[in-house]
């Protein structure tokens, strides 16, 4: 595809659930995912089914930008409260297109903009600090397993 020289290195860094309303993050090295609701297991999924927001994705090359906005050293994915961190792709131009990750067939539904939670995980300034970096929200088309390191392919 030609917007996305990079798609062929574009693949899943980190996978992560969160089990209960405001309860630490999760890592996984697989998840399966659902039409409807999104990542089983994932607290979010059994809240709003049918929602644009079943699978929330980030991107791992706005980490350091992330953490310098935020007077950090570093980030950790756990922060974010996102269900993917990827990289190899940018996440914006995917709004409103479908793409796939390992067996699932997900479609870009919005910005997954930040919230107040971020000005308590990153400290003061938190939310502003990921303005435009917050990643994507998507549902589900095919359902399937997405493991760590599946690559991401734009579906056309």
């Amino acid at each position: 595809m030609t917007n996305h020289p990079s798609v062929s290195a574009a693949r899943v860094e980190w996978i992560g659930i969160s089990p209960g309303n405001r309860q630490p993050i999760k890592s996984r090295d697989e998840v399966a995912v659902a039409v409807g609701t999104g990542v089983d297991g994932d607290y979010h999924s059994k809240k709003k089914p049918g929602g644009k927001r079943q699978v929330t994705l980030i991107q791992a090359e706005h980490f350091a930008v992330i953490a310098a906005n935020a007077g950090r050293d570093s980030v950790t994915p756990e922060l974010f409260r996102r269900n993917i961190v990827v990289s190899g792709i940018e996440l914006a131009p995917l709004i409103g297109r479908r793409f796939r990750i390992g067996e699932a067939l997900l479609e870009g539904t919005g910005p997954c903009t930040p919230c107040s939670r971020m000005d308590e995980n990153l400290g003061e300034g938190g939310r502003l600090a990921m303005s435009g970096l917050g990643g994507l929200t998507t549902i589900v088309i095919e359902p399937g397993r997405i493991r760590r390191g599946d690559p991401i392919t734009i579906a056309e």
